[in-house]
């Protein structure tokens, strides 16, 4: 039986504590460096022009008008690719440049180069491309071109005595990172290039450029620039390979830099999903079967689609004891944007599904919302739909007890103040049509990678004597995309070495790799390899003191990888295995304001309760909580990619809302602590949960103030505004009129 990790030392700036980030105040007063921010003398400027067709053959490209343009250095079509012409995360199939054809709207044809931006920019304008438009492929359920079906079977009883149906659709989330995509590109006197770019996985862009540079992994290096957020849009490539050919082309460095139009196609996207879900249970309340059809859109290329589909299918069922599974998850090829990693990578989906229906069974059973999770709540020991045995803490049941003891937040008495009312700031209501809802969501998400991917992290500690003080140097390939785990990397370094002057290296391929910031995996698997980095080099202390044992030894470097426990991959047809690593849980509890004539909804507040194992950073911790739920929220009210026969209708921030301080209300947070003794310090992933469950929390509150069904996110105004003779004065208890 595993014993229980002890909790870690607390020191001021050690793991345990909120230690301040490195990067804090140059974030805050400007001055830090982005990979927008870029310059380097003599550097050139590239751009991308992009296919306006869904699905088209190209006939020709004639770049002679744009050649002919002062300032122009190159023009670059498939043909001048130097190695080998497609690339991609899963599969292989996506083209450096199109070739014969374009598979979606925005896909790049050609790159430009010139001594100025808008030069460029007037020059991929002045290439002339012969499109044969073709009939695309946009509706994800006629498409037969299936990217993995995942079937999950178990048990062989699929009746019950309360039955509830209802199908449930997604939209299409963007991540919106605030930093579009960007990178310097320089050539190297060995005929490689360096290549500084905004990316989450350092040593997989490596091994996708290299190859269609035609030049070993080892002279494309990259060194991490300065990220502006990342929530899985930068783990495809973008204007990586691009940038290169260009530099290795003109033998100068080439900055690209998309604005903020080009970056809604510039990376993938939230996978949209139909889905169809039945719930079988007793009268009392207790899960006897669930069958599933979940549909994602995968778009024109494969990216990370077949572990989208892993997740949705081995989750979807959610957190509950359930004997009988029958769930099938399928993600097909369409000619709509490609679609891929997005905070919470399939599991968002299938949860918003399936807590919809716990509230539809609550209902047929005459339950509460609260009282039906507690009755189907999995605990430590409990299997998941696959059969994988949850063999570390899972509090649920004590989660959702401690969510509904928070306190709700007051009605309001006599005169509002307008702006706290739905649409209040532009003052379209004086609440003459507000009713109130509250609702709940339950999520569990599996942290870091699953099915049988080796999944590792490589960390390099140097400690040597300074001026006289020993001072450590963490170097580790890591991406840092706003998460604080440069913060981390020292805290765990001090807590171990227990020297304070802690530097944190800049990501690079230089050292080995660190996996992607993703899968909410980081703090696990890189925090746990520069742990075993530290033990070792304080092994080499011989048991002096830090300054003593670097006087007397010398400068002490050791390196060192971490694999978090084996997992295996999915039977194909039946599902079962023990595919995960680690699992986390969120619970929310949303209250709402919705104005039922205008259509308008105010989320009044979201509470939480998380359980993290251990706090490593407890402000950067709520930060995260705050983040995902934030995220959440977009997801649930306001945030889509708008589609239309294959063309996005809606690439900017004026018309792809995102939540605002506005929309984001007061939180109520609570964070518990159920260590998982397989963990480095006990820690649990914690960036992707409390997305998941804040989206069916807000939908379930606005059904309640309504009384309508609302199996779509995001919510929109005309899937709720009605007359006031549709709603009773009484809807916040879920009843029509």
């Amino acid at each position: 039986m595993m014993e229980t990790v002890p909790p870690p030392a607390v020191t001021d700036q050690g793991v345990g504590a909120s230690a301040r980030r490195p990067d804090a105040t140059l974030k805050v007063t400007g001055e830090f460096a982005y990979a927008s921010d870029l310059w380097l003398d003599g550097m050139v400027w590239g751009v991308t022009l992009r296919s306006p067709h869904p699905s088209a053959w190209i006939r020709s490209i004639d770049a002679g008008p744009a050649l002919a343009m002062p300032g122009v250095l190159a023009v670059l079509t498939h043909e001048d690719v130097p190695g080998a012409k497609f690339y991609g995360l899963d599969l292989k199939d996506q083209p450096v440049l199109a070739i014969d054809q374009v598979r979606y709207q925005g896909e790049p044809v050609a790159v430009v180069a010139a001594d100025h931006p808008e030069t460029a920019r007037r020059a991929a304008a002045a290439v002339v491309v012969d499109y044969e438009p073709r009939e695309a492929v946009t509706d994800p359920r006629k498409s037969r071109d299936v990217v993995r079906r995942q079937p999950v079977r178990r048990g062989d009883t699929f009746e019950a005595e309360v039955v509830v149906t209802g199908e449930y659709e997604v939209g299409m989330q963007d991540q919106a990172p605030l930093g579009p995509e960007s990178g310097l590109a320089v050539p190297a006197e060995d005929g490689g290039v360096d290549l500084y770019a905004a990316t989450q996985w350092l040593h997989v862009d490596r091994d996708q450029i290299a190859p269609c540079l035609g030049l070993p992994p080892e002279k494309v290096r990259i060194t991490l620039a300065g990220v502006g957020g990342a929530f899985g849009a930068r783990e495809d490539l973008s204007m990586q390979i691009h940038a290169c050919m260009l530099a290795l082309r003109l033998n100068r460095p080439v900055k690209m830099v998309y604005g903020r139009e080009e970056s809604f196609f510039g990376h993938v996207h939230r996978h949209p999903a139909w889905m169809r879900y039945e719930h079988g249970a007793t009268r009392d309340g207790r899960l006897v079967y669930v069958r599933a059809e979940i549909l994602l859109d995968g778009g024109a290329y494969c990216s990370s689609t077949p572990a989208v589909v892993g997740n949705a299918a081995s989750l979807g069922a959610g957190p509950y004891e359930v004997p009988n599974v029958h769930v099938d998850a399928t993600g097909v090829y369409t000619n709509n944007p490609p679609c891929g990693a997005m905070r919470g990578f399939g599991a968002v989906q299938a949860c918003y599904a399936y807590e919809s229906q716990m509230d539809r069974l609550a209902e047929a059973c005459g339950l509460s919302p609260v009282e039906i999770r507690l009755r189907n709540a999995v605990s430590q020991g409990s299997r998941l739909a696959t059969g994988q045995v949850i063999d570390s803490p899972a509090p649920l049941a004590e989660m959702l007890r401690e969510l509904a003891s928070m306190p709700l937040p007051e009605a309001s008495r006599g005169e509002r103040d307008l702006r706290t009312l739905p649409g209040g700031v532009s003052q379209t209501t004086h609440g003459e049509s507000v009713r109130r809802g509250v609702g709940y969501g339950v999520g569990i998400k599996n942290i870091c990678f699953s099915e049988g991917f080796d999944d590792y992290s490589t960390a390099r500690v140097r400690a040597e004597l300074v001026g006289g003080e020993p001072r450590v140097t963490v170097h580790t390939a890591a991406a840092e995309v706003g998460q604080g785990l440069v913060t981390l990397q020292a805290q765990i370094a001090r807590t171990e070495l227990g020297i304070e002057d802690v530097t944190v290296a800049a990501a690079d391929t230089s050292v080995g790799s660190a996996g992607s910031s993703s899968a909410s995996r980081q703090s696990y698997v890189t925090g746990g390899a520069v742990r075993a980095a530290c033990e070792a080099v304080r092994e080499r202390f011989d048991g002096l003191p830090p300054r003593e044992a670097l006087a007397r030894f010398g400068p002490i470097e050791e390196t060192r990888e971490y694999r978090h426990r084996p997992t295996y991959p999915m039977d194909p047809d039946t599902g079962q295995g023990d595919s995960h690593t680690q699992l986390a849980l969120c619970v929310h509890r949303a209250v709402v304001d919705v104005d039922v004539e205008l259509g308008l909804v105010k989320v009044v507040e979201l509470a939480a309760v998380q359980d993290v194992g251990r706090m490593m950073n407890p402000q950067a911790l709520e930060g995260q909580i705050h983040g995902g739920s934030a995220q959440g929220l977009g997801l649930a009210l306001m945030e889509e990619i708008q589609v239309r026969d294959g063309q996005v209708l809606n690439p900017s921030f004026t018309d792809y809302l995102i939540p605002t301080i506005l929309d984001m209300p007061p939180m109520q947070l609570k964070i518990v602590e159920f260590p998982d003794p397989a963990a480095p310090y006990g820690l649990r992933g914690a960036g992707e949960p409390p997305t998941l469950s804040s989206t069916p929390a807000i939908a379930a509150a606005v059904r309640a103030a309504t009384g309508l069904r609302l199996t779509r996110v995001p919510v929109r105004p005309e899937d709720i505004a009605l007359s006031d003779s549709g709603i009773t004065e009484g809807a916040s208890d879920g009843k029509r009129a």
